[in-house]
């Protein structure tokens, strides 16, 4: 028997075990597709570590990193059956349980990680309650950065990027209709063929944030070794448990367990934001090249998204949700205004 096929024959014991499998330890069995060594995997490390301590390694947390264990609709479908009990996913994966987390990963509607902040602190109480009733728990939000666009030719305009063939996440058919609507040419694939698919030709555009396509080092010289500096969209994430899984955890032991999750992802918050500007800095350095719109191109890229709007409300994202963004982003602008505005507040 080769070491390969008793890898995933040892991977696939593992995740078929029941959560009570052995004796009186709670086993919980975590996927995602964050790389070994990077600030996401090490937050999920830091987090089997407090849950460890805090039950008395009564909680078990194992974690499968890489893609192991499949793309993220494959593990979302993993939790349904219960092969998995718990992962730490993009927005595009949360999609697979619950839509409305694309409310959050709306093309241009938001343009600062204040924005965001604000927008997703206010929602998330709606968000999680949502979650819960499809039978899942979340245990802390994330992102991963502003998505951009990392190219085979530079792109400046939406133009540019419609001429070339445009990875989106397969099983997503939100986002391929999303693209779509904006006139991309879509091939829908998995992120763990991006290198593949650019070697090949088969894609020609793939989009996601600086430090996930430094770490997957998508920018090299016959890759996608241009980048346009246009913040698309942010890429949300959080770390989800199954109802079932969570409850088989002594009641006692939850909260404290909940805590070091969400203090877990605020600390990766911090971290990631800091690593995704870092990122551009160093791939810079080994050759990517930044595009960056004039202000004429920028104005394009708005005045298109604003005119595809219509079509993404109520579809893309429920009504009352998209409507509730845009409100709670102006809100948070006028605040902003009001501020500056201020001699009080803004002295300078």
């Amino acid at each position: 028997m080769t070491k390969f096929v008793f890898r995933w024959m040892l991977l696939l014991l593992v995740v078929t075990i029941p959560l009570q499998a052995q004796g009186r330890r709670i086993v919980i069995n975590m996927g995602t597709l964050a790389p070994e060594g990077t600030a996401w995997h090490d937050a999920l490390l830091q987090m089997k570590q407090d849950w460890n301590r805090i039950s008395r390694g009564r909680v078990v947390l194992r974690i499968f990193p890489s893609g192991v264990l499949g793309d993220e609709t494959m593990m979302i479908r993993k939790m349904r059956i219960g092969q998995l009990q718990a992962v730490a996913v993009s927005g595009n994966g949360l999609s697979r349980i619950e839509p409305a987390i694309l409310c959050l990963q709306i093309p241009l509607m938001l343009d600062s990680y204040e924005e965001l902040d604000y927008v997703r602190d206010r929602l998330a109480p709606q968000l999680e309650r949502m979650f819960q009733g499809k039978g899942f728990k979340i245990l802390n939000w994330a992102d991963a950065g502003w998505v951009r666009f990392f190219t085979k030719w530079p792109a400046s305009t939406l133009d540019d990027i419609r001429k070339m063939k445009l990875l989106t996440s397969a099983g997503d058919p939100e986002t391929e209709e999303l693209y779509k609507d904006f006139g991309f040419q879509v091939v829908p694939l998995s992120y763990t063929d991006v290198l593949t698919a650019l070697q090949t030709g088969l894609i020609e555009a793939v989009q996601g944030p600086p430090l996930y396509a430094m770490v997957e080092q998508w920018f090299g010289p016959r890759l996608a070794p241009n980048m346009t500096e246009v913040k698309w969209a942010p890429l949300v994430g959080a770390t989800v448990i199954s109802n079932r899984a969570w409850e088989s955890i002594p009641a006692n032991m939850r909260p404290q367990l909940l805590e070091a999750a969400g203090s877990a992802g605020r600390r990766l918050l911090t971290e990631i934001r800091q690593l995704n500007q870092d990122a551009v800095s160093a791939m810079a350095k080994r050759g990517l090249n930044i595009v960056k719109p004039d202000a004429a191109a920028l104005a394009t890229w708005s005045s298109e998204a604003k005119d595809a709007y219509p079509k993404l409300r109520g579809r893309y994202v429920s009504a009352d949700l998209f409507d509730e963004v845009e409100r709670l982003r102006n809100e948070f602008r006028s605040q902003q205004q009001t501020r500056q505005a201020d001699p009080i507040s803004n002295p300078n």
